[in-house]
C-alpha cells in the first residue's frame, strides 16, 4: 500500500514539475518580452501575468496548492483584460484566452490533490466542475473555429430573385470584366441559389503552361477568359492563347507565343474585336465619332483576338482559326518598346489585358516598381484594331501629351503608367485609366508637376483622339505605392435626389472607394482632404493632406491600435505587439522615412487587380480585399556604383534592403508578420463585402477562405478554419443570386448568397487559383457553366495548368 502511495507521490511531484517548467517558460517570456513591451508604452498585462506565472511555478515545484490560487488570479486578469482590450471579438479573445484556459483547466484538475496532500478540504466537486466548464468551454470555441465570424453581420433579409429578361440575356462574355465597363455581372439565373449545391465538374481543360516562380519573380496564373459564341479563349503565363470547345473543353487551336521574361510572368485577360459587327457611335452630345474600320482587301481577320505579352507586343490572332493577323502590324505584331528609349526586361511589360475602345486598342504598360530613377515611361497608346497603326500617345510627362515623337526622340522617362485594366464607355467614346506612379514610387524628391497630375490618378481620354477629359487623384504624391490597381467600373449611380448619374467607380490599396462623375470627374460622394502627418526626407513633397472618400465604406484600413495585434498564441501576439510599438505608425498615409514605419493596409493590401463585381438590379456592389501591412524603412546610400534590382515580386515581399538607383536611399520592406509567419494585425486577413450602393453602406462583409492549405513555416494547416486570407482575382456576379470568387489562398471556388453572404456551394481545386471566375451559356446546348482558371494560389508552391467548368448536374 505504501508502494502505491509512494508512487502516487512520484507521478504528482513529476506532473508538478511539468506544469512548474511550462509556467516557468511562459511566465519568464511574459515578464520579460512584456517588460519590453511596457518600456514602449505598451499594456501591462503580459508583464504583471508572468511575474504572477512565475510565482505560481514556484509553487508547482514545491508541490504547494497555492500554486493553483496564483494562476486563478492570472486567469482571472487575463478574462478581464481580454474582454476589456478585445470587446467580443472572437478572433482576438480565442488568441488571449485559449492557451491561459488550457493552463487553467489543469490546474483544476490538479487543485484537490495538492490540497489533500496538504490534509485541507480537497474541493473536489468544485474543481472538477470548473475543470468540466472551462473544457467545454473550449470543445464550443473549438467548434466555433470552424465557423464563419462576418465583421459585419447581414439582417437576414433575402434579396428577390430578378428573371433574367430574354432581351437583355447574355450572350457572350467578350471583354476582360464582361462588358466594356467592367461590372463582372452576367445576366443568366440557370445556376441560382436555389440549385448551385448541384453544380459539378464538366470539363476539365490543361494548357501546358504551368507558372513556376523561382525566386519569388511573379510567375502566377491570373486569367479571366473570354467567351464569344461557341468558343472559349485563354492565354497563358507565357501568353500562348488557346481555343477550346464551350461544352467540351477540346482544343480547336493553339496559337504559342512564349513570350519570356525574368519576372511577372503572367496574363490576365485578352480583348476581341469583330468587324463584321456595325460600330457602335457616341450618343453623349459632342463626343468624337468612332472611325469604321477598313480591312485591306484579301484580309480574313474579321474576328480577332488581341493580347499585350509580357514581352512588351501587342499581337492580333485570327478567333476562327489562330492565325497571326498578317495585316495588324508586322505580320500580327506591334512592338511596344517603341519611342520607349531603353526598356529592357525586365523594366517594362504588359500583363493586363488591353482595352478595345471602339475601333481603337488602348495598352499601357508595367513599369517595375523600386528599381531605378531612370525607367521607361508610363506612355498609354491606342492602335487601329485593324492595322495596327498607332493612332495617338498620351505621354503623362509632355506638356502637350499627344504630342507627336520626332524622329530621335522617346517618350518622357519615368512618369506615372496605368499596368491595370482599363475600361471603355461607347456612349462617350471614353476610356478611363487607372494610373500608378512614377519612378521609384517610395521617394518623390524629384518628381515634377505633371507627375503630380496624374500619379494614383483615373484619367479619362477620349478614345479615338487620346485627348484628356478629365483627370482625378486618388492620393498626392503617393509614397507608399498607393497606385491605382483595378478597372474603373462604369455603373448607374442613384443620387439622393433619386436621379441618377453615370458614375465611374474605383476601388484602391489604400481600402477607399471612389465615385466619380462620368462626365466631369467630379466625385459624387463626398471626399475630404483631411491633414496627414509628413516626415524628414530631404527635398521630399510632402502633401500636408490626402483625400479621404468618407461618403462610401472603407474596406479593411482601420487605423490600428495595440489592441488589434494578434498572434496564433499569446506568445506570438505578444512579439507583434512590440513590433508594433516599436515602429512609428500615424494611420493610412504613414509616411516613409529612415526609421522603421507601418503601413498598413500596405502596397500589398486593399483592393487589386481582381476588380469588383456588381448587380444592377439590386444596386448592390461586391468587393474582396487583402489586408497585409508592410513596415517600410528608407536606407541611406552612397549613390555610386549602386546596382539596380531586377523588379521582380520579391522586391515587394521582403528580401533585405533594396537599392532605389540614382536616389540617396534604398528601401527595406516586409510584411507585417508574426514569428509563425502570420499577419500580426487580427484576422480577418481578406474578406468579401457587399455594399448597398443606395444607401452607400456595406450590407454584409465575411471572411474569405480558410487556412487549410496555408500555415505557420508554410507548412500546411489542413484545418478548414475560415480565418479570411489574403485575396486576389475578382468577384463574379450572376442574375441568379450569387456572388462567385477563387482568389483566395486555400483551393476552392465558392459560391456566396448575394443577400446574405452566406457559403451556399464550395468545389475544391487541384491548386489555388489567382485568376476571376466568369460565366456563360453554350449557344449549341443552352447550358450555363461557371469557369476557372487555377494554376496556383499566391504564396503557395504547388502549381498546375487547370481550367475547369462546372455545370448543373445533367439529371
Amino acid at each position: 500500500m505504501s508502494g502505491l502511495n509512494s508512487q502516487s507521490s512520484l507521478i504528482l511531484r513529476l506532473w508538478c514539475c511539468i506544469l512548474g517548467v511550462i509556467l516557468t517558460v511562459s511566465g519568464l517570456f511574459f515578464a520579460i518580452e512584456g517588460g519590453k513591451l511596457v518600456s514602449l508604452g505598451g499594456s501591462w498585462y503580459f508583464l504583471i501575468a508572468g511575474i504572477v506565472m512565475v510565482l505560481s511555478a514556484i509553487q508547482y515545484f514545491r508541490g504547494k496548492s497555492s500554486a493553483v490560487v496564483l494562476f486563478v488570479l492570472v486567469f482571472l486578469g487575463t478574462l478581464i483584460w481580454s474582454f476589456f482590450d478585445a470587446g467580443w471579438d472572437f478572433w482576438p479573445l480565442v488568441s488571449r484566452l485559449m492557451v491561459p484556459t488550457g493552463f487553467m483547466l489543469l490546474g483544476f484538475a490538479t487543485w484537490p490533490i495538492l490540497r489533500k496532500k496538504e490534509g485541507k478540504a480537497s474541493f473536489a466537486k468544485l474543481s472538477y466542475v470548473l475543470t468540466a466548464v472551462l473544457a467545454v468551454g473550449m470543445v464550443v470555441t473549438f467548434v466555433q473555429m470552424f465557423q464563419p465570424h462576418p465583421t459585419v453581420a447581414s439582417n437576414g433579409n433575402e434579396l428577390p430573385l430578378v428573371p433574367v429578361d430574354k432581351a437583355k440575356e447574355q450572350k457572350d462574355w467578350s471583354n476582360w470584366g464582361n462588358t466594356p465597363g467592367g461590372n463582372r455581372f452576367v445576366a443568366l439565373d440557370q445556376i441560382n441559389r436555389n440549385n448551385v449545391k448541384d453544380l459539378k465538374v464538366a470539363w476539365t481543360f490543361h494548357t501546358g503552361d504551368t507558372p513556376i516562380s523561382p525566386g519569388g519573380n511573379g510567375a502566377e496564373d491570373q486569367e479571366t477568359p473570354l467567351q464569344i459564341g461557341d468558343k472559349v479563349f485563354l492565354c497563358t503565363p507565357h501568353n500562348n492563347v488557346i481555343a477550346v470547345d464551350v461544352d467540351s473543353g477540346k482544343q480547336i487551336w493553339k496559337r504559342e507565343i512564349n513570350a519570356q521574361a525574368q519576372v511577372w510572368n503572367r496574363c490576365r485577360g485578352l480583348a476581341y474585336f469583330d468587324a463584321t459587327k456595325p460600330v457602335v457611335q457616341p450618343t453623349v452630345p459632342n463626343s468624337t465619332p468612332v472611325p469604321q474600320p477598313v480591312l485591306a482587301a484579301g484580309d480574313t481577320c474579321q474576328r480577332r483576338i488581341l493580347m499585350n505579352t509580357i514581352d512588351a507586343r501587342l499581337v492580333a490572332i485570327n478567333a476562327d482559326n489562330g492565325e497571326f493577323c498578317s495585316d495588324f502590324g508586322n505580320n500580327g505584331v506591334v512592338d511596344l518598346k517603341a519611342g520607349l528609349g531603353e526598356a529592357g526586361d525586365p523594366k517594362y511589360q504588359l500583363t493586363s489585358a488591353p482595352t478595345v475602345a471602339g475601333t481603337t486598342v488602348v495598352v499601357g504598360g508595367r513599369v517595375a516598381d523600386n528599381v531605378q530613377t531612370d525607367m521607361p515611361g508610363g506612355v498609354i497608346r491606342g492602335f487601329d484594331v485593324i492595322t495596327g497603326q498607332m493612332r495617338w500617345a498620351f505621354d503623362p510627362g509632355n506638356p502637350d501629351p499627344n504630342a507627336k515623337l520626332q524622329p530621335g526622340q522617346t517618350y518622357v522617362r519615368s512618369t506615372p503608367n496605368s499596368w491595370a485594366p482599363m475600361s471603355y464607355d461607347p456612349a462617350m467614346n471614353t476610356v478611363f485609366m487607372p494610373m500608378g506612379s512614377p519612378s521609384v514610387d517610395l521617394w518623390g524628391a524629384n518628381r515634377n508637376a505633371l507627375d503630380h497630375k496624374y500619379g494614383a490618378s483615373v484619367l479619362a481620354v477620349d478614345a479615338t483622339t487620346g485627348k484628356e477629359k478629365w483627370v482625378y487623384q486618388t492620393v498626392h504624391n503617393d509614397l507608399w505605392d498607393f497606385d491605382l490597381p483595378m478597372q474603373p467600373s462604369l455603373i448607374d449611380f442613384k443620387m439622393k435626389d433619386g436621379t441618377t448619374k453615370p458614375a465611374v467607380i474605383i476601388g484602391a490599396k489604400t481600402g477607399q472607394i471612389f465615385v466619380l462623375d462620368r462626365l466631369t470627374g467630379k466625385p459624387l460622394t463626398e471626399v475630404k482632404e483631411l491633414p496627414v502627418k509628413t516626415r524628414n526626407i530631404p527635398n521630399e513633397q510632402y502633401s500636408k493632406t490626402q483625400p479621404f472618400s468618407v461618403g462610401m465604406p472603407s474596406i479593411g484600413n482601420q487605423k490600428l491600435t495595440e489592441s488589434d495585434m494578434w498572434g496564433a498564441t499569446p506568445f506570438d501576439q505578444l512579439m507583434c505587439r512590440i513590433s508594433f510599438k516599436s515602429m512609428r505608425y500615424d494611420g493610412l498615409f504613414t509616411a516613409p522615412d529612415t526609421d522603421k514605419s507601418l503601413s498598413f493596409p500596405g502596397s500589398l493590401g486593399g483592393m487589386n487587380w481582381g476588380s469588383m463585381s456588381f448587380d444592377p438590379n439590386h444596386h448592390y456592389m461586391f468587393v474582396n480585399d487583402m489586408r497585409l501591412g508592410l513596415w517600410v524603412q528608407m536606407i541611406k546610400q552612397n549613390n555610386n556604383n549602386v546596382a539596380a534590382s531586377n523588379g521582380g515580386e520579391s522586391v515587394n515581399t521582403g528580401m533585405g534592403a533594396v537599392p532605389l538607383k540614382g536616389t540617396p536611399y534604398g528601401v527595406n520592406k516586409d510584411r507585417f508578420m508574426s514569428p509563425l509567419g502570420i499577419p500580426c494585425q487580427k484576422p480577418p486577413f481578406g474578406t468579401l463585402s457587399a455594399i448597398d450602393l443606395n444607401t452607400q453602406k456595406i450590407v454584409w462583409q465575411v471572411p474569405a477562405g480558410t487556412v487549410q492549405d496555408t500555415g505557420p513555416f508554410g507548412i500546411k494547416m489542413r484545418v478548414k478554419m475560415p480565418v479570411g486570407m489574403p485575396t486576389l482575382g475578382g468577384t463574379l456576379a450572376t442574375q441568379g443570386g450569387l456572388v462567385f470568387i477563387a482568389g483566395t489562398q486555400d483551393y476552392y471556388l465558392r459560391a456566396f448568397d448575394e443577400s446574405t453572404g452566406k457559403e451556399v456551394w464550395k468545389a475544391r481545386l487541384p491548386v489555388g487559383s489567382g485568376g476571376g471566375p466568369m460565366s456563360y451559356v453554350s449557344p449549341k446546348t443552352g447550358k450555363q457553366y461557371i469557369l476557372i482558371s487555377a494554376g496556383g494560389a499566391r504564396q503557395s508552391p504547388d502549381r498546375g495548368d487547370y481550367v475547369i467548368a462546372y455545370a448543373l448536374d445533367n439529371k
